[in-house]
Order: C-alpha cells, then sequence, then structure tokens
C-alpha cells in the first residue's frame, strides 16, 4: 500500500513539474516572442508564423501541429513518454491561448533584450519538462526520439530540426510585404533563439545529470557506509587503503552521487564523524543503475 501511496506521490510530483516547465516555456513566447514577431522553432514557431499571417491563434496551431507526432512517439518511445507529451500539448495550448490574449506587448522595448530572455525562458522551460520525461511537442519530440538511440544532446536535435522552420520564416514575412533586409534580420533573431533554446536545455540537462565523486576516510566508516546505503539508496565500495603518517591499514570510502545530493551526503557524513576527511570531485560521465544509461 505504502508502496502504491508512493509511486503515486512521484507520479504527481513528476506532472507538476512538468507543468511549470510549461508556463515558463510559454512565457517565453507570449510576452516576449510573439508581441516581438520573432519566429523561433518547434511546433509554436510554425504556430507563430500561421498567426503572423492570418492571425489564428498560436495554441490552436500547436495543438493540431502535434497530434500526429504524438501519435508516433507513443509508439516508439513509450506509453508513459505519450501520456505525458499529450498532458504536456494540452496544457501548453491552452496556456499559450490564454496568455496570448492578455499579453499584447512585450515586457521589454530592446528587441535583441527579448529576444534572448525569451529563447531563454523557452530553453530552460523545454529542459524542465525533458528532465521529467516530458516534452512541449513539435521537434521536442523528435528529439526525444534520437536521444533514445544515439548519444546526441537533446539540444543539439532540436537545433537540426528547428533550423528549417526558421528559414522558411524569411519567406513568409517577405510575402507580407518586409523588405529583405527586415525579413533577413527577423531571421537573425530567429536564429538567436534557436541558439539560446539549444543552450538552456543542454545547459539545465547538464546540471541535473552533473555526477560527483566522494572519498570519505573515517573510523565510522561502517556507521557512515550503511547510512548512505539505507538513507540515500547509493552503492557504496570500500577501497583498501594505508596511511603513510600513521603506518595503519584502512578502509575509504567511495560513493557516485548525484550533484543535487551533495548537501545531504555532506550532512550526513558530519553528523556522524565531525572529523571525517572527505574529498569531493567532478566526474565526466557516470552509467549504470541509478544514473545514465548507455545509448
Amino acid at each position: 500500500m505504502q508502496t502504491k501511496k508512493n509511486k503515486v506521490a512521484k507520479t504527481l510530483r513528476e506532472y507538476a513539474i512538468i507543468t511549470i516547465g510549461l508556463i515558463v516555456y510559454t512565457l517565453g513566447w507570449t510576452a516576449f516572442l510573439i508581441p516581438l514577431k520573432i519566429t523561433g522553432g518547434g511546433a509554436t514557431g510554425v504556430g507563430n508564423l500561421v498567426y503572423m499571417l492570418t492571425g489564428f491563434p498560436v495554441g490552436y496551431t500547436n495543438l493540431i501541429f502535434n497530434a500526429l507526432l504524438i501519435a508516433i512517439a507513443a509508439k516508439v518511445v513509450g506509453i508513459n513518454f505519450g501520456m505525458k507529451t499529450i498532458y504536456a500539448v494540452l496544457v501548453a495550448s491552452f496556456l499559450l491561448v490564454v496568455e496570448q490574449a492578455y499579453i499584447t506587448e512585450c515586457i521589454v522595448t530592446e528587441r535583441l533584450l527579448g529576444t534572448i530572455i525569451g529563447g531563454a525562458l523557452s530553453g530552460t522551460g523545454i529542459g524542465i519538462a525533458f528532465s521529467m520525461g516530458g516534452s512541449t511537442g513539435g521537434t521536442d519530440i523528435i528529439a526525444m526520439i534520437v536521444t533514445k538511440y544515439r548519444n546526441m544532446s537533446p539540444g543539439r536535435a532540436i537545433l537540426a530540426a528547428d533550423a528549417v522552420i526558421i528559414s522558411s520564416a524569411f519567406f513568409v514575412l517577405y510575402s507580407q510585404g518586409l523588405s529583405v533586409p527586415q525579413c533577413l534580420e527577423a531571421l537573425v533573431y530567429g536564429y538567436l533563439v534557436m541558439f539560446m533554446t539549444s543552450y538552456m536545455v543542454d545547459l539545465y540537462l547538464s546540471g541535473m545529470r552533473q555526477s560527483l565523486q566522494v572519498m570519505i576516510l573515517s573510523n565510522k566508516r561502517e556507521e557512515i557506509a550503511e547510512k548512505i546505503t539505507q538513507e540515500m539508496h547509493r552503492g557504496v565500495t570500500l577501497l583498501k587503503g594505508s596511511g603513510w603518517y600513521s603506518k595503519e591499514d584502512t578502509e575509504v570510502i567511495m560513493v557516485v552521487i548525484r550533484k543535487n545530493e551533495q548537501g545531504t551526503l555532506l550532512h550526513l557524513v558530519r553528523d556522524i564523524d565531525p572529523n571525517a576527511f572527505t574529498s569531493v570531485a567532478s566526474v565526466m560521465g557516470v552509467y549504470g543503475n541509478g544514473f545514465d544509461r548507455i545509448k
């Protein structure tokens, strides 16, 4: 019974975090990019192009554009991914429609600043959704499928897919009567949004996945190792060592953790042995149970 409650609580937490990511993502568009008539990538970028041509709300286009991709992703990536994506697309489309109805002007007047902030918010929101196994739809779905089979960062996969969408904006804007220099300027801003988005996705996800290797020397190593195993659910390895100064054999605790677990581990060690010698080192990649999977 307790396990079932924990599973439900975990699922609710994941959906809550995805919702926060969607709010950040949609605000980047409705408060900055759409009012400035700057087109980024993804389904929302397509929706923005349609909005500039016809006045059709971005949220509705986002919903229609994602319908087919969701069905494909549910089969390729899995039904859990499909359900989270359905939720994300529905909520994102709703937020886009509501926010666009109330936000008619960009929060900042400087176009370059608005582009940077909008792209950063968009990428951060996508990264938050990705971290919980969700997606904002569109090219994000393509990126999730690619990263499932290839060691390629989600940001780079999005970058390649979005380049085509942003490039097409030149012809759309030109058909509206804009001059070639104006179209090129809008295109440059669009590419800036694309680079900011991909950069923030990678920055957020790499920060979430960064791992640390911790070495602990203590006379209470058995108690510390047991606490790490029981409370943090991390594997512990005891390495044979010999103190040069003391000339005594000893054992060194080695444990690999996520960066966000560092505070918990250090407090755990301090509570058991305040005099413990602890060293922390960053590691480039960790693969295996509880960490990343080799693709």
